[in-house]
C-alpha cells in the first residue's frame, strides 16, 4: 500500500474512532487499520509483551508516518491533546506500559497522547433585562 491509500484508510479510520470513542489513540488506530491484533494488544496490557512496537505489523517509518500524519491532522482539525497513562492490566501492580523499544520518554509521550473532540460550549444567552 502507498503512502496515498494509507492516508486515505486513516483518514477513515481516524474518523470512526472519533464519532465511536470521542477522541483518537494510537493503539486503536492500529487495531482499526488492522496493524494491531486485539490479542496482541491485550498481552501488552497484560505485560507479555515488552512494548507495544513489536507487535504492530509495521516497519517504524509506517509507524512514524502514520502518528506524525494524525498528530498533524488532528491539531489542525482543531482536537485537544490529552496524555493518557497506559497501566498494565492483571493481577500484581499496576506498572506503566511501554510503547516502543528505546523508552524514549518523548516518544513514550507521543504515544500515550490521546486527541479528543472539542468540548462544546453552551449556548449563551443574552440578558435582555433593560
Amino acid at each position: 500500500m502507498n503512502r496515498q491509500e494509507l492516508l486515505t484508510k486513516l483518514d477513515l479510520a481516524a474518523g470512526r474512532l472519533l464519532r465511536e470513542k470521542g477522541y483518537i489513540n494510537y493503539p486503536g488506530l492500529f487495531i482499526a487499520l488492522g496493524c494491531l491484533d486485539r490479542r496482541d494488544y491485550e498481552a501488552w496490557r497484560f505485560r507479555r509483551v515488552p512494548y507495544l512496537e513489536r507487535v504492530i505489523k509495521l516497519n517504524l517509518a509506517r509507524i512514524s508516518f502514520i502518528m506524525m500524519s494524525v498528530r498533524k491532522n488532528s491539531l489542525s482539525g482543531e482536537l485537544k491533546p490529552s496524555r493518557t497513562a497506559y497501566m498494565s492490566w492483571g493481577k500484581g501492580p499496576e506498572r506503566q506500559l511501554r510503547f516502543s523499544k528505546s523508552g524514549s520518554a518523548q516518544i513514550e509521550q507521543l504515544w500515550a497522547t490521546h486527541f479528543l473532540k472539542p468540548e462544546k460550549t453552551p449556548f449563551r444567552t443574552e440578558n435582555t433585562d433593560a
